[in-house]
């Protein structure tokens, strides 16, 4: 592959943190976006990384961080860049800048024999919903627990956190919480490594959001060589092909 350091009148490598390399920050406990396979680090991002580090002249390694604590260690200097499965959100956008990368939603599981199998946030009204700490839709489902549920007499939702999306999955199966919040891809994994205890009970994704490349506030030469390697990546047509692969959208 000619990455852009190999091009005619490609930009200079951006400067990082380690000479040669492209730190990026993940929670590496997060298929299909980022997982374990032996000692490799596999899946989406670890994928969109490498290319995007190719396309820049670096080598990309990864640098496994709890999803709460990404932004902070960003801004700790730790890494350069948050490639981790993560929303852009204005929240986020006040710590970090952002480039788009990918589109996805979100998908309600339940246990395969539960007696309510909701098909809408609003139906998730006076249940137990289990999401891995530092989600967007802990505030999503707050604020329609406190309107649209309050207002219905449905009850409200009870949210229980947890640190990794794999403990919220341990605790439906135990019963622990009634419904599981994910990204619909993240969620089919789940599904299938369930071997028919968990099922996706929502038709369709649910609070759709872009997803984002995150680096620190200031670093504009960062910003765009990433954004230079990511049109490069879809001028190449490989990009949309790995979308397609993991079941997402382009941004």
């Amino acid at each position: 592959m000619l990455g852009l350091s190999c091009q005619a009148g490609a930009a200079e490598t951006p400067k990082t943190i380690a000479a040669g390399e492209l730190k990026v920050g993940m929670e590496i406990a997060y298929p299909p976006f980022e997982y374990y396979d032996g000692d490799q680090v596999v899946g989406f991002d670890p994928e969109v990384s490498a290319e995007l580090a190719e396309r820049m002249g670096l080598k990309a390694t990864f640098s496994d961080t709890r999803f709460p604590n990404l932004i902070l260690g960003l801004n700790a200097n730790r890494f350069d860049t948050i490639i981790s499965g993560m929303y852009i959100l204005p929240e986020r956008l006040k710590q970090a800048d952002a480039v788009p990368y990918a589109r996805t939603g979100a998908a309600i599981m339940v246990r395969a024999d539960a007696a309510k199998k909701p098909q809408t946030p609003e139906e998730l009204c006076g249940l137990t919903v289990g999401l891995q700490q530092g989600t967007s839709w802990i505030g999503k489902l707050n604020e329609l627990s406190a309107g649209y549920c309050s207002e219905q007499g449905a009850g409200a939702i009870t949210i229980n956190e947890y640190p990794t999306s794999s403990e919220v999955s341990q605790a439906l199966m135990s019963g622990h919480v009634q419904a599981h919040l994910e990204i619909a891809s993240a969620s089919q994994m789940m599904v299938d490594k369930s071997r028919g205890r968990i099922v996706i009970c929502s038709p369709q994704s649910v609070y759709p959001e872009v997803l984002g490349i995150y680096v620190k506030q200031g670093n504009a030469q960062l910003l765009d060589a990433l954004k230079a390697a990511l049109d490069d990546f879809k001028a190449s047509g490989e990009y949309q092909a790995l979308l397609k692969k993991y079941n997402l959208e382009e941004a």
